[in-house]
Formats: C-alpha cells, sequence, structure tokens
C-alpha cells in the first residue's frame, strides 16, 4: 500500500501566515504541520509517500523534507497542483504514481493523537473498495457527514445545515486503484470542486465502502481556531502513539 498526503490549497482561512508560506508548513507544537501526517502513514507501515502540494511556496517542502532520511525513508515523492480543484482534484495527480495499487490518503491539516495500523490492516484484509475513518465531534456541520443504518454508511452529506449524525469523516481514507476511475466521472460541485464526498458516495453506491471509528482524539488544523486547538492537544498529551 502508498501513501498520499494533499497539501496543497492556498490556505485562505489561516491569512495572512498563508500569504508567505504553505498552511502545511506552519508550526503546530514543535513541528511544521506536514511532519504529522507523514509519521501517522509510516506508523502504519507505510513508506512509499506523494506529497501533493501547490501554490508558491512548494519548493520549501523539498528543502524541508529532502528525501525523507529525516524519517528514516529512501525516498518521498513529490508532485505538484496547479491551483485549487479541490480533495479529488489533488488526488487525480496521484494516478500515474499509484500504478493501480492501494493508496491510503491523508489530508495535510490532519492531525491524530494515535494511529491507523488496525485500518490499514482491516482494509488490506478487505482486499479492494473504500474504508473512511469517522469520529464522534461537537460540530459535525463542518464535515462530511455520514447517514448511518446500522454498520453501513447510506450516504454522506457534505457540510449539512442539520447533520444526521454526529459523526465526522475524517480526512483519512483508503481507497483500491478504481478510485481514479470514480474521480473521472465526478462533475465539479456548487464550489467548483471534485469533492472526496462524491468519491465516497459512489463507493457507496457501489456497496464497497466500509468504516471504522479512529482512536485518539483528532483534529484539523486549517483554521485558528482548529490551529490552536492542534498545537494544544499535542503539547498536552502528544501525537501519533502507536499504544
Amino acid at each position: 500500500m502508498k501513501g498520499v498526503i494533499l497539501a496543497g490549497g492556498l490556505g485562505t482561512r489561516l491569512y495572512p501566515l498563508t500569504k508567505v508560506t504553505n498552511k502545511h508548513l506552519l508550526p503546530v507544537y514543535d513541528k511544521p504541520m506536514i511532519f504529522y501526517p507523514i509519521q501517522t502513514l509510516i506508523n502504519a507501515g507505510i513508506r512509499d509517500i506523494l506529497v501533493v502540494t501547490g501554490g508558491n511556496n512548494a519548493g520549501e517542502f523539498l528543502r524541508l523534507l529532502g528525501n525523507g532520511k529525516d524519517f528514516g525513508l529512501a525516498h518521498i515523492n513529490y508532485t505538484y497542483q496547479e491551483g485549487e480543484g479541490g480533495i479529488a482534484e489533488a488526488l487525480r495527480l496521484a494516478e500515474y504514481w499509484a500504478a493501480g495499487d492501494g493508496i491510503c490518503v491523508i489530508l495535510g491539516d490532519n492531525i491524530i493523537e494515535k494511529n491507523i495500523v488496525k485500518a490499514v490492516e482491516s482494509y488490506r484484509k478487505q482486499g479492494g473498495g473504500a474504508k473512511i475513518l469517522l469520529k464522534e465531534v461537537p460540530d459535525p456541520e463542518r464535515f462530511g457527514v455520514p447517514i448511518l443504518d446500522g454498520n453501513h454508511v447510506v450516504k454522506i452529506e457534505e457540510k449539512p445545515k442539520k447533520p444526521g449524525s454526529a459523526f465526522a469523516v475524517t480526512g483519512i481514507y483508503l481507497y483500491d486503484g478504481g478510485v481514479f476511475e470514480i474521480i473521472r466521472t465526478l462533475k465539479p460541485s456548487a464550489r467548483g470542486e471534485l469533492e472526496i464526498t462524491d468519491v465516497n458516495n459512489a463507493y457507496i453506491g457501489r456497496n464497497g465502502l466500509t468504516w471504522d471509528i479512529l482512536e485518539g482524539w483528532w483534529t484539523d488544523a486549517g483554521t485558528f481556531e482548529s490551529l490552536r486547538r492542534a498545537t494544544n492537544l499535542v503539547a498536552e498529551t502528544g501525537a501519533n502513539r502507536l499504544d
């Protein structure tokens, strides 16, 4: 399995900090934000990693991460997203590199307390399709929200005004090689983007999507409030633990 970190976009919600650098290079406590998703993948045994970045500061990733030796990696792969077209649009850039293998996709501003080892092992046994990780949150309307019927996800609604559950779809996804075929069928949303929620709903339509609950705390770090929360959580409890 390969790992894809989506670290593009303009980070406008963190302006003016992002006027001079990419959001994912901002500090979260004592490390740059991008370090956390890299470590999440490594902890899950994924060592073939692609970073999708963009904007005017993409070269800073290479200067910071180099070939990945500081993480014990043989190398890190990079690709560049022109403009902003949504998460699914950014993921599409990984198709040639993925070469039909299963992939674990993580948004570059997602930080977790523990690890995704069990989810990755479960997905490998699943043998295809997709798996998403859910977390109960106090503000699900900020995220993609799953509608559940027992153990099945019936539908995922993107940022609903009246959430159908208290769960958020975290920014960690596991897909087979068919994800790129699905992305090619997508139409831009009202925001003008190719939505990852539409990808997940397509898998639901194929009866090919499963879900797990993410253990430990989880947060994004894409707003001033969530960036502060992430920093405080990492300072108080640590992140990327294997226990």
